[in-house]
């Protein structure tokens, strides 16, 4: 870390509200989203760890779980706390910390959604060699590909960020940190070692991009060829929901880094912050269980044996 980086022991984060009505309102608003996100992915988590015919087809879903878990867990706690204290003030290493767990975990969720997306494609145009392109073996080592990736992004990201000389105060225009909120405060004139990271993070996303994309093509071409309109009908079902996270996830993640080169606004960097930080957690969970039968029968056999 630059000198001065270090000479900064803490960051203003911006709050939602100023009055105290509204920041116990968003205390209030943030805990029903946090318990809802914590609730559907933990129960998504405990059915599929406790029936053993979901280990395989439903093991990329389980990473998924953890990690809108660990995304909306790194970001909204920390807002909550500074609304029901009435604070904005966030640590140098906390602010570090949550960087880089928050890139660690939303990259490793996005090359997830990135090997779904093949996971699709295999079931639907290969379905005969499903179980030998993707076994149980095969599942862990891309899994264990994925974790990989976010760890070696967000270190990369991370490392390369607070690596800058940080000049122009320490207050972060958004409710959490985030690396283009950060480099806001950057006194390097350097354009690609002020926006290398962001760049580069582009280019990740839009390689994964291009291969869900590539995927997805196959897919129709296939299902389109199914003869009948139920088996086209099941088909498309199970790739709606999948297509409806990867496409909000994508989307805003992306308007948020590309915001940072060109214009910003205040209010528009918290909408487009909820929505990849905060909403996908809370609602992926609805979106996956509500078009998969296997997933809510397992589910509702589960709560049966509770009462």
């Amino acid at each position: 870390m630059s000198n001065s980086s270090s000479s900064i022991s803490q960051f203003l984060l911006l709050p939602f509200a100023d009055t105290r009505e509204l920041q116990l309102l968003h205390f209030c608003l943030f805990l029903g989203i946090y318990l809802a996100a914590l609730l559907g992915n933990g129960l998504i988590i405990i059915t599929i760890a406790c029936d053993h015919h979901l280990h395989t087809p439903m093991y990329f879903l389980l990473n998924l779980s953890v990690t809108d878990i660990g995304c909306i867990s790194t970001t909204v706690p920390k807002s909550m706390a500074n609304s029901l204290w009435d604070t904005r003030a966030i640590s140098y290493t906390g602010c570090v910390a949550q960087i880089f767990s928050f890139l660690f975990l939303l990259t490793t969720e996005f090359t997830l959604l990135t090997v779904m997306a093949y996971d699709r494609y295999v079931a639907i145009c290969h379905p005969l060699h499903y179980g030998t392109l993707l076994g149980s073996r095969a599942c862990v080592h891309m899994a264990a590909a994925a974790w990989a990736s976010g760890f070696l992004n967000a270190l990369l990201q991370t490392t390369s960020t607070f690596s800058l000389p940080l000049c122009h105060g320490n207050a972060v225009d958004q409710f959490f940190c985030e690396i283009p909120q950060i480099l806001k405060l950057s006194c390097s004139t350097a354009f690609f070692r002020k926006h290398g990271v962001i760049v580069a993070s582009i280019c990740l996303a839009f390689g994964c991009f291009v291969f869900i994309v590539v995927s997805y093509v196959q897919i129709f071409r296939a299902v389109l060829r199914i003869p009948s309109e139920q088996g086209r009908h099941k088909a498309f079902s199970t790739c709606i929901p999948h297509l409806a996270v990867v496409s909000l996830l994508l989307s805003t993640g992306m308007f948020a880094n590309l915001k940072s080169l060109s214009f910003s606004s205040m209010s528009l960097d918290l909408v487009v912050s909820f929505l990849y930080s905060v909403f996908p957690p809370a609602v992926n969970p609805l979106i996956y269980s509500m078009r998969n039968l296997e997933l809510k029968d397992a589910m509702w056999k589960l709560m049966a044996g509770f009462f």
